[in-house]
């Protein structure tokens, strides 16, 4: 499978290294500094698209991949508000899109029990709930695109919370996002519910982000012949 790295950073780095591994040819890797030359590919040369860049970008490389015809993936967070905007122009130029703001296998299985279990939770009012994230210091986005889709997870089955702040909260109606930057943390993610009687967990600690780009890989295998907008539910048929 031709492949082509928007984004060649850690992540685009590991990527590559992942998918030479598995007999993939990358036909190209284009860096922030080179970001331009997204126009020149078609889909004649390439058979899925990677990006992982910076919310600022991300957009403008989903759109234009669209305009080239070439399946992209998406790792990059941050750009969500622009989501509507990318579905109306993804129908409108039949393009492909997979996005998941988290490519590791074991944190989307943790975003379908963190549903199931805030939706037997909810049953327990005496039990607060808040989510916590910790992340290296060169992330760009607070909170990050993980603690969003478990705060999502959480307020759909809390329908007395509004939303969420990014800070604790002492306010019922929202829902705690801590956001922590410290040293090279790769990624933890902690939902907790505490009640004057106990606490109890549901955690996730990445070690490496082979786990991330083995995902984002898989995507991009699974990608190639459909049409319209995917993401970790349907690769993994949760």
């Amino acid at each position: 499978m031709r492949i082509l790295l928007i984004g060649y950073g850690k992540m685009g780095q590991t990527i590559e290294r992942l998918a030479v591994a598995k007999g993939h040819e990358i036909v190209g890797a284009l860096t922030v500094h080179d970001a331009d030359k997204l126009a020149s590919y078609t889909a004649d040369q390439v058979d899925v698209a990677i990006e992982f860049t910076s919310p600022d970008a991300a957009v403008g490389n989903i759109l234009t991949c669209f305009e080239k015809k070439i399946p992209v993936v998406v790792g990059t967070t941050g750009w969500l508000e622009h989501l509507g905007q990318v579905k109306g122009k993804c129908q409108e130029l039949q393009g492909t899109l997979f996005y998941a703001s988290n490519f590791s296998v074991g944190v989307n299985l943790f975003f379908h029990f963190n549903e199931y279990i805030a939706n037997k939770m909810r049953q327990y009012p005496e039990y607060a709930v808040e989510v916590k994230e910790i992340h290296h210091v060169h992330k760009l986005d607070k909170p990050s695109g993980t603690a969003l889709t478990i705060a999502d997870g959480i307020l759909k089955n809390y329908p007395e919370k509004q939303g969420w702040i990014n800070d604790t909260s002492s306010e019922p109606d929202l829902l705690g996002i801590v956001s922590e930057r410290e040293g090279e943390v790769v990624g933890t993610h902690i939902v907790k519910y505490t009640s004057e009687n106990d606490t109890f967990e549901l955690h996730h600690v990445a070690h490496t982000r082979e786990g991330f780009a083995s995902g984002a890989l898989l995507a991009a295998e699974w990608l190639p012949g459909r049409q319209g907008i995917y993401g970790m539910t349907d690769l993994l048929q949760l």
